[in-house]
């Protein structure tokens, strides 16, 4: 085995996934959210969100005791409660087995941390009263892979415990370190995914970055985890194999009108390293972002003739959750269309800040 030799996997794939997402908790509510088309960006409650915008996509009643009850949860902030609760999920449902050996299942979350943790702690500092000024439970909100280390901890995943954070790339580059996990010998399987938050603080930040000229769009949160590991240990577990990783790439651009350049050549490495051609992609889960940014995805995408699947449209803009949104897509649209399977889909992200992914996979 792959964990105990060293030697690396001989086929990486998708075992299982969970979401919490604007549609609800569960990947049956994200399923049929999707297949409908329902948009589920609403409007705020101004007194209980007093925001610069008028409408979001939130997970509906998420409270973060109800989901996870009152133990351990004192401090929690939003953005690892949420995590903890996906992860939960998750290992209900395809973790059997898992249990038995935590040293080889660890955790590979994308996240940009809880900006509101850090700037509600930060006041507390500068405004609390002596002599502790700021709740020490507290502090570990501040730290970005809080939401890691305390899903991992409620739900004893003893392996590898990594947080990654790339923007709108953030669940690409979770799931390419976590492949380069398994194909090194440090776990027998991964949890890979990413989470975001929705709070007061992260909606007026993004009102003010800059959008490349074009106006903010509705803010989502939620989460998308999931289970990597090699195809022959999924199957002795008796877990589905759900989609094959293929592989991934990314590239780097320092000015906006060379995104679509860089995400370009990202999928024609990816497709060339999977001895495929650009009329072989069945289906394309593309991050549309706003602006000239998505003009630039549109064109780096013109030569692939596969549908499109809207995301973003539907449940807002999940920052480091975005493109796990759009594998959950992927993954609920095959399960529901026998026409995808061994066919190849292409998940793409661009990042206003300078990074560019593409995630190719083959349903099972």
């Amino acid at each position: 085995m792959a964990a105990e030799s060293g030697a690396a996997p001989a086929q990486l794939v998708i075992s299982g996934w969970a979401v919490s997402s604007p549609y609800g908790l569960g990947r049956t509510a994200f399923a049929d959210g999707l297949a409908t088309g329902r948009r589920v960006i609403a409007p705020l409650d101004g007194a209980a969100w007093p925001v610069p915008y008028e409408e979001a996509g939130l997970i509906p009643g998420f409270d973060v005791r109800a989901v996870l009850g009152r133990k351990g949860t004192r401090s929690m902030d939003r953005v690892t409660g949420i995590a903890a609760a996906t992860v939960g999920m998750l290992l209900e449902e395809y973790g059997a087995g898992l249990a038995a050996d935590p040293e080889s299942t660890g955790l590979v979350l994308g996240t940009s941390g809880s900006v509101q943790s850090i700037m509600d702690f930060t006041r507390d500092a500068l405004t609390g009263d002596k002599p502790y000024l700021v709740d020490p439970a507290r502090f570990p909100n501040t730290v970005m892979n809080c939401p890691t280390g305390q899903s991992a901890i409620r739900h004893t995943l003893k392996g590898p415990n990594v947080t990654v954070s790339g923007g709108a790339a953030t669940a690409l580059l979770a799931l390419q370190y976590a492949s380069r996990l398994l194909r090194g010998g440090h776990g027998r399987a991964l949890l890979a995914g990413a989470a975001e938050e929705y709070s007061v603080q992260r909606a007026r930040l993004e009102r003010v970055a800059d959008h490349g000229g074009a106006a903010p769009q509705p803010l989502g949160e939620g989460a998308a985890l999931f289970l990597l590991e090699d195809a022959r240990d999924a199957r002795e577990a008796g877990r589905p194999v759900l989609a094959t990783v293929l592989g991934s790439r990314f590239r780097a651009f320092q000015d906006t009108g060379r995104a679509g350049t860089a995400l370009e050549r990202c999928v024609a490495d990816v497709l060339a390293a999977a001895g495929a051609a650009p009329g072989d992609v069945e289906l394309i889960a593309p991050g549309t972002p706003p602006g000239l940014l998505g003009k630039q995805e549109d064109s780096a995408l013109d030569g692939l003739t596969g549908n499109r699947l809207p995301v973003r449209s539907l449940v807002g803009d999940a920052g480091a959750a975005s493109a796990a949104f759009q594998l959950a897509a992927v993954l609920a649209e095959a399960e529901a269309d026998p026409r995808l399977v061994d066919r190849l889909t292409l998940v793409t992200a661009l990042d206003r800040d300078g990074t560019a992914g593409a995630l190719l996979l083959r349903p099972a």
